[in-house]
């Protein structure tokens, strides 16, 4: 099999992560991280055995190509967090495998959209996180309705801090109310 060191879609990694949906990726800056094998990223991540084994050794996009999925690399690799949830890696791949990667990519984008919508407009310095993980894990439809309630609820323009601290309380009551907490993991 040809050997390849790119791929198409550097905002999912080849494990299943959103990677377009980390605060990473919106950082400006030297920490700034290209997504997956994007450019420079060899910079950031001089070595991953996933991407070794999915891109250079397979050539494939996602693990969601592999027949070996969830293979021992990525097995239990939705039990822990970084700086992007892996909660949803799997999820992502199968979701991959079952309607196409550009099907994903596109309903992927509508979340980015939003993403750079809430830093743009609604980011107290404090937030990024947040909204990152808020817009990885919870539907859009419900996201989009908080925003736009917040929008006709104050016909008078409130400061970022207000309306950061307004979009906490309820991106958490809709995470709570369909289970998911909305905080990083931890290695145990």
């Amino acid at each position: 099999m040809k050997s390849s060191t790119k791929k198409k879609y550097p905002t999912i990694g080849c494990c299943g992560i959103d990677c377009g949906l980390c605060p990473r990726f919106y950082t400006t800056g030297t920490s700034k991280c290209p997504g997956c094998l994007g450019k420079d990223f060899r910079n950031f991540h001089p070595s991953c055995s996933i991407i070794t084994c999915c891109v250079k050794t397979k050539n494939y996009e996602t693990c969601a190509d592999c027949e070996e999925l969830p293979c021992k690399r990525i097995e239990k690799w939705d039990q822990v967090d970084s700086f992007v949830t892996h909660r949803d890696c799997f999820r992502n791949l199968q979701e991959i495998r079952r309607n196409g990667i550009e099907s994903f990519i596109t309903q992927h984008k509508l979340r980015m959209k939003f993403l750079r919508n809430l830093l743009e407009k609604y980011d107290d310095g404090r937030s990024k996180s947040f909204y990152c993980l808020s817009a990885a894990l919870l539907p859009v439809d419900s996201m989009n309705s908080i925003v736009a309630e917040l929008s006709r609820s104050e016909p008078k323009p409130i400061d970022r801090k207000e309306s950061a601290k307004m979009l906490r309380k309820a991106f958490t009551d809709v995470a709570a109310a369909i289970g998911i907490d909305l905080k990083y993991r931890k290695k145990a």
